[in-house]
């Protein structure tokens, strides 16, 4: 029985091993034939073909990404709302009890963040 189970993660294991040693003869190839001359104006970072000024580790405000973030919610919450509203008819009165509490629970979110002054842009 065992010797079953360990014949079947053989498999598992050849398969992993291929993988890995793809990957490391990939970049090594890939290493050895491209070419590297490095120089001043290739270090420089690229952006919109401007001069770089300033750092390049500027740190951004982290309500940009929960903003972002609550953009995502709310795009996925419509997203669910399609399909139901599709269906509505069919499914009766235990969809629309399903629905109305995934509403409160995104809204009751909606209420949270923008008590914690997340919605502002400032």
């Amino acid at each position: 029985m065992i010797q079953q189970y360990l014949h079947a993660y053989s498999y598992i294991a050849i398969f992993a091993l291929v993988g890995l040693l793809y990957v490391v003869v990939v970049l090594t190839v890939s290493r050895l034939l491209a070419p590297h001359r490095p120089s001043k104006e290739k270090s420089h970072p690229y952006e919109c073909g401007l001069v770089p000024v300033g750092e390049p580790w500027g740190q951004l405000n982290i309500r940009y990404y929960v903003f972002a973030l609550l953009f995502v919610l709310f795009d996925v919450e419509t997203v669910f709302m399609y399909p139901w509203a599709v269906v509505f008819r069919d499914m009766g009165w235990s969809a629309f009890l399903e629905m109305f509490s995934f509403i409160v629970i995104i809204a009751l979110g909606l209420i949270y963040a923008w008590k914690k002054n997340v919605l502002r842009w400032v």
